[in-house]
């Protein structure tokens, strides 16, 4: 059974922790939480595919050698759903030069070397949230990008069609030319340049 956080006022993000060992899963909670970081555990990767839709996490932490389903083929069922495919994975394990190869294999973006530093776990974590945070900020300007385009706009300007009509850009007005600002000039007085 997966393991809720204590409440993280403000928390920073939200890891869903996957490992056999109680105590290992104990150590990177731990860890995680005094650095703002919400934190769920599952004890294997059946238990981790049960709950990371609800869980919602930023990043995933697997461990390898797990009973059921190991961390391995968990990440593979991860990265075919699509709705876990961009989902941050870091194996956190011996990280023997197979468990890497096959890592990389199946997508996983980091690999954290049991024993490890804790502050070492708290920069990747952190890094990959940031990472993934900057990848949604893209895919959320190309979906406003393809929005746009498709209601006939012109991306370069961020301007919409309205009912049948151009919408106007920033201080452009159908009524007045667009002219540049120069000093003593203002846009805003339709009259000539006061000397």
């Amino acid at each position: 059974m997966p393991t809720y956080s204590r409440v993280v006022p403000g928390a920073s993000g939200r890891v869903l922790v996957v490992d056999d060992n109680k105590v290992i899963r104990q150590l990177i909670r731990v860890n995680l939480e005094l650095e703002g970081i919400e934190v769920v555990t599952a004890a294997d990767g059946a238990e981790c595919l049960d709950v990371v839709h609800q869980v919602r996490p930023d990043v995933v932490t697997l461990d390898v050698v797990m009973p059921r389903l190991d961390g391995l083929r968990t990440a593979a069922r991860l990265r075919a759903d699509a709705r876990t495919r961009d989902l941050p994975l870091v194996i956190v394990s011996a990280c023997t030069a197979y468990e890497v190869e096959s890592g990389l294999d199946v997508g996983v973006d980091a690999f954290l070397a049991k024993p490890f530093e804790p502050a070492e776990l708290v920069d990747l974590v952190r890094n990959l949230m940031e990472r993934e945070r900057e990848r949604e900020r893209q895919r959320q300007h190309q979906r406003d990008t393809e929005r746009d385009r498709s209601l006939g706009g012109d991306a370069e300007d961020g301007s919409l069609p309205i009912n049948g009509s151009h919408a106007f850009g920033r201080n452009q007005r159908p009524d007045r030319p667009e002219r540049p600002e120069h000093p003593g000039h203002s846009t805003t007085n339709a009259g000539p340049p006061l000397a």
